[in-house]
């Protein structure tokens, strides 16, 4: 993971306030975030943040400029997938939004 990764890591950590119901792991070369098991987001190379939301929102939330549906590997995801630039997630107050969005959306996930 690059120094933009590792600074969105501390964001996304910092605004989550890891307890007991989110563990932090490293995965595919992502610093992942998980609610039971599940990854609810992660931060990755070039601080771009992987957000996991219900396909029917992800297909939503894909319009919008900086997203798009994350490609892992040589695969790309579905849309509950999504990836979110950096540009996007400049500021505490837009990264909270798509931290919500993810919570939100586990629920009904899993």
């Amino acid at each position: 993971m690059d120094a933009a990764g590792e600074e969105l890591a501390d964001r996304v950590r910092a605004l989550l306030t890891l307890g007991g119901d989110v563990e932090e792991k490293r995965m595919f070369g992502t610093r992942a975030f998980l609610i039971d098991g599940h990854i609810l987001v992660g931060a990755r190379k070039g601080g771009v943040l992987l957000v996991r939301v219900q396909e029917e929102n992800g297909a939503a939330l894909v319009t919008r400029p900086g997203v798009a549906t994350a490609v892992m590997g040589p695969r790309t995801m579905g849309t509950g997938w999504l990836d979110v630039s950096s540009t996007v997630i400049a500021d505490d107050e837009a990264l909270a939004f798509w931290l919500d969005v993810a919570r939100e959306d586990a629920a009904g996930i899993h």
